[in-house]
Parts: structure tokens; sequence; C-alpha cells
């Protein structure tokens, strides 16, 4: 009932576990199950039991929490939470909620779910009143909020629960809350302390001002104000998670970035900030312009050509110099310009086939150092649609399986390669890998087998042992038995 209808707040609502949850810097547990959130749910019936009114007992104990205070949120504090950060802008939240009308009438619960309710807080998920009130909480923390109408759903209402121009009463209890994550591996986590201005983000190759606060461990390292290109930051030293993080942000925005040390300095660290290796990095990050990239809609084929040659050439130099996520991003960009381009003439398909076919060829060989195979196999698929007998894709395709333990697909690749190039050592070196490693795999298996086999023909033994044990003993019974009588 958070949402501007009932239904799509069951939609949205999402299980929840007792496992920790990670924050940055350190780790947050979360608070609260069930039966101590209904201790202290003795919500606002108990607080009206005395003569005030609602509206009254607002007047007189709560807190306005609004911007401009025109008091459109009132807050009252039952519990108070732990000591420390609030939420911010975009963070994950976890919460237990009730809403009521003012005389009382529940009109949603996430109690009623048996399960809390996750949003990212500040970004109209919910009603404002929500939003509000939940960044003004701490983690622990139980409140009541008095919301007028103009911070609920106003003059609509939303129907058939909550009538027009209706001022409700929540109880809320925030359980935990974490940064936003930007990465599917969680490496580059976001809390926004300052919302940017509109809706637009710079895009891949936008040009960026920015002021830039590095720390490590608490130490602040660098203090800047920086312009770079977006996939290009590696060229004025400036982290990859930040690079990502911009076209996330708006104009105005100031955020914090968590960055793990793939998004960081990495293995290498940084010497002159005295930043060892695989050190976890600190950002805050203000965008105070930015100047957007051309999109591929609006360049013409002969532009895309022309640009996509620079890139290559920006990719290639990443690549030497062991920057292979900046490379990537490049070659990434020639794809998303040109696989969709079909060429006027013959000439033109040509050169984009030639192009496709490198940024592919030069993707795969990045992402077989990054040992992220799949996408090494992926990308050699590409490259064998324009050209079915590439040496370089074969043998690639054929390293990444190989190391992803497909040991027969491996074989067939490498063989291939030899049928295009009978010449080529390297192949023929791994063919000998991947026939000594398919044999290493079936003495495994026979040993496996054997051990199996060998357990089964003991336990029938063990089976027809105690079988002949127990119909001797019944023999041995009938003949005591056929003794004894008269």
């Amino acid at each position: 009932m958070l949402h501007s209808s009932p239904v799509r707040l069951a939609e949205v609502t999402c299980g929840y576990t007792e496992k920790q949850m990670r924050g940055p810097g350190k780790t947050r547990e979360i608070l609260g199950t069930r039966a101590c959130v209904s201790a202290e749910m003795a919500t606002f019936e108990d607080k009206s039991s005395t003569s005030q009114s609602p509206i009254d007992l607002f007047n007189s104990q709560g807190i306005d929490i609004t911007l401009n205070k025109d008091r459109g949120v009132c807050k009252i504090v039952k519990r108070h939470g732990k000591e420390g950060e609030r939420p911010m802008i975009g963070d994950k939240v976890h919460v237990h909620y009730t809403g009521r009308l003012l005389n009382g009438k529940k009109f949603d619960s996430s109690f009623d779910r048996k399960e809390p309710f996750v949003l990212n807080v500040g970004k109209g998920q919910v009603i404002k009143a929500l939003d509000i009130g939940v960044c003004s909480m701490q983690k622990g923390e139980v409140c009541l909020l008095l919301c007028k109408p103009e911070y609920a759903y106003g003059s609509a209402g939303s129907p058939p629960k909550v009538p027009p121009n209706s001022t409700l009463l929540f109880e809320v209890e925030l359980l935990n809350f974490r940064g936003e994550e930007l990465t599917e591996d969680g490496g580059i986590l976001r809390r926004i302390k300052v919302k940017g201005e509109g809706y637009n983000n710079p895009n891949e190759g936008a040009t960026v001002h920015v002021h830039l606060e590095g720390r490590c461990g608490g130490r602040l390292f660098e203090a800047r104000d920086i312009t770079f290109v977006v996939g290009e930051s590696e060229d004025m030293g400036v982290p990859l998670g930040v690079d990502r993080a911009m076209e996330k942000m708006q104009k105005g925005e100031c955020c914090l970035l968590y960055l793990k040390p793939k998004y960081g300095y990495g293995k290498e660290g940084k010497p002159e900030y005295d930043i060892g290796p695989n050190a976890e990095l600190l950002y805050e990050v203000t965008l105070k312009d930015f100047e957007k990239a051309k999109e591929s809609w609006e360049m013409d084929l002969n532009e895309k050509l022309e640009k996509a040659v620079l890139v290559k050439q920006k990719g290639t130099q990443y690549f030497k110099s062991g920057r292979y996520y900046h490379a990537v991003i490049q070659y990434q960009r020639i794809v998303s310009w040109l696989e969709m381009e079909c060429g006027v003439g013959k000439e033109q398909q040509q050169t984009i086939q030639a192009l496709l076919l490198v940024a592919h060829l030069n993707l795969a060989l990045c992402y077989l150092r990054l040992r992220e195979y799949s996408q090494t196999v992926e990308n050699c698929n590409k490259v064998m649609e324009l050209d079915s007998e590439n040496e370089k894709a074969l043998y690639r395709r054929g390293e990444a399986r190989l190391l992803r333990n497909e040991f027969t697909l491996a074989l067939m690749d490498f063989r291939q390669v030899l049928q295009v190039n009978p010449s080529n050592r390297a192949a023929r070196c791994r063919i000998a890998v991947c026939q000594r490693k398919i044999r290493e795999h079936h003495e495994r298996d026979k040993k496996i087998y054997a051990n199996m086999f060998q357990r089964f023909a003991e336990h029938d033994a063990k089976v027809g042992r105690l079988k002949r044990k127990k119909e001797e003993s019944r023999l041995v019974d009938q003949n005591n038995k056929a003794v004894k009588k008269p």
C-alpha cells in the first residue's frame, strides 16, 4: 500500500533472510525478528488510549521532518536505533510497517505478508512521506509518522482502502540498509549524499567535470578537480569504479563510492599514494557538469567507422598496458556502433565486418586474461559467425574451454585449428594437453566406479553371509526341536 496501488506493493515485496548483509566498510546485521517487533507493535492505539486525538498528540510530541518545515510529515520515536549512519538516497532498505487511517483502521501492513518490505529509498518507489521518514531513521529504530495527504496519496487517494485527501498514520521499523550496488558482482556500492538535477546522465565517451576525494583505510590520499572522458579515466589516473559510476549520476550529485580492489587499484596498488595491493577504496564524487557524447543514432555510418578506428587504437593501448577492463569498454563501443549496420556497397560492408571481427577477437582475448571464460567463448562464436575458420577464434575458444575443464570440446577446437593451419605448434601442444587431461579424467572415473562396484560387491557379500548365518541358525533350531520330540 506504500505504492500508489496495493497490488503493486505485493509485486515488489521480496523475501527476507536472517543472514548478514554487507554495508560499506563493515558488516551490518539485520536487527529485529517478528517477535521483538510485535512486542513493539503496541501501535498508535496505545498512544491514542488517552483523551488526545492523533492530531493533538503529534502537535504536542511530533517532530517536523520535512525539508520546508510545513509539518507535512511529523515523527514520534518509539524506540531509538543504533547511533550512526542513516539511509541515503538510493540505499536498499528493509522495513516493517503498518499503515492506518486516522480512525485507526489498518489499510496495509508488511506483517500481513510475513516478510519485510524492501525498497530503494528516495527513488519514488513509495509515497513521499515514507521516503522522508525512512531517511530520518537509524538502524533498529521504531517510529510513528503522521502524513498529510500531499505527502501521501493526495486528492486521488488509493481506492478502495484509502479515501481522497486522507491523513495517514504509519508505524515503521528500520531493520537494515546498505548502499546501491552498481555492478552485478557488488564491486561498486553507491550512497547518494546530495541528489542531482534532472534525469540526464553522462554516457560512454562523455566529458565529465568532477571533484574527487579518495580515502583508503580512513586516510585521505587525494582531493582534486578533474576532467576526463567516460571510458578513458585511466588516462587521468582515475579508478575504474569511479568511471563506471558516471553513467548512473546526474549533474550536481554528490555520492560515496565504495570500491572493491578490482574497481580500484587492483593487485598493483598505487605506490605514489601509498596504497598497497588489493586495497578497498572510498571515493566521494561530485559531478559538477558534463557534456554528452553523440549517441549511436546521432552518427551516420561514416562517422561511426572513423570513430571505431580511433577507439580500436585506444583499446589496443589499454590492452598492451594490462588495463583489460578499460580495453573491454573500448572494444564494446565498436560492437554497439556497428553490429546492426549493413553498409552501402561491398567495400563498406567488408570494413564493418573487419572492425567487428577485430573487436570480438580482442574482447575474447581480454576476457581470457580476465578469466571470464564464458564471455571468451561467446565472443569467439561471434567471430566465427563472420569467419567460420578463423584460426585465432578457434584457438582462444579452445583455451577457454580447456580452462573450464571442457576437455573434449577444447580438443575439437584445437584440431580445427590444425585443419586451418597444420603448422600451428601451439595447437598441437594443446591437443596433447587435452588428451592427457581426458585420460586422467577417465582414470579417475575408473577408480571411482571401481571403488563403487567394490563397495557394492562387499555389501552383497555381507548380506549373503548374514543370510547364510540366518539360514544355518534356522536349520539348527529345527534339528534341536526334532531331537527333543518323544
